[in-house]
């Protein structure tokens, strides 16, 4: 059971080996990088590539780790005790299980994505060690332990907004997704509009480098903006020539689906002035 990237997927030989290595390992898989570089997505093509099914775990800031497990609603049992229900015989009507349990159970083999761990508490990641590592838990109104049938490939995508646990980090084979060179982002491109024109696409990757490399820039751009913002100069068949920075337009049309705070807007449109200042 290898992955080697999909036809959808480009894969660097680095990630390939660190998701393979963490398949052999039996380890969580923690992936770092940017927003929009495509962690999310690799562990849906794992989960392609490796025929298995998928099993999304969307951590908010006010998630829990117990939410993973499973959570018992004792307002809705005492309020059917009060209306006489028969169904408050068998507590496990009341207990939902969550995206852990359910990866548990699952028959074959799953793919688990806790995905963006970094927005829950700090204590979030130590909450889930114990069932990570012995990838089994107890739930307390039952009186049962819950055993992973298979265990799952566990992959956990964080975007470094905070730091995670040392004692959490330990338990992880970790990679960090470097942003793609202009290289790689064209390929990444030409998989997904395989029939754009290589003079649209040059001066397209060249402008959006462009922008990410300006310095004081609050926010870079990421490689999922760069796809919405290809696609829309498809759609509204921009002219590659009308790419091109010319000093007096800094922008690049369409720059909305790529720039997305004021303050940046500022600092191109100071750019813009010097420019014209200078000429």
């Amino acid at each position: 059971m290898r992955f080697n990237g999909t036809k959808n997927y480009i894969s660097t030989d680095d990630l390939n080996i660190a998701v393979n290595a963490s398949i052999s390992l039996e380890k969580p898989l923690l992936i770092k990088g940017e927003p929009g570089t495509g962690k999310t997505e690799l562990a849906r093509q794992i989960s392609e590539s490796l025929g298995l099914e998928i099993i999304e775990w969307n951590i908010k800031s006010t998630t829990k780790a117990q939410q993973g497990l499973y959570e018992y609603d004792a307002v809705s049992r005492l309020r059917d005790s009060q209306l006489g229900e028969k169904k408050i015989e068998n507590i496990g009507n009341y207990i939902k299980k969550g995206k852990i349990w359910d990866s548990f159970e699952s028959k074959e083999r799953a793919v688990l994505l806790i995905d963006e761990i970094d927005k829950a508490d700090i204590e979030f990641p130590n909450d889930l060690l114990q069932e990570l590592d012995k990838m089994e838990f107890f739930v307390y109104e039952t009186n049962e332990t819950v055993k992973a049938i298979k265990r799952p490939i566990v992959i956990i995508t964080s975007n470094n907004e905070k730091e995670l646990p040392e004692a959490f980090l330990r338990r992880c084979f970790f990679h960090y997704i470097q942003f793609p060179d202009k290289d790689t982002l064209e390929k990444i491109v030409n998989v997904h509009y395989p029939n754009i024109k290589k003079l649209l696409l040059d001066n397209a990757l060249n402008r959006f480098f462009e922008i990410r490399e300006t310095p004081g820039l609050k926010k870079k751009p990421s490689t999922s903006e760069a796809l919405d913002w290809i696609k829309l100069l498809l759609i509204e068949d921009i002219n590659p020539i009308d790419l091109k920075s010319d000093g007096k337009d800094i922008l690049p049309k369409l720059h909305g689906a790529l720039i997305k705070n004021e303050q940046d807007i500022h600092l191109f449109e100071r750019l813009a002035f010097i420019a014209r200042g200078n000429r």
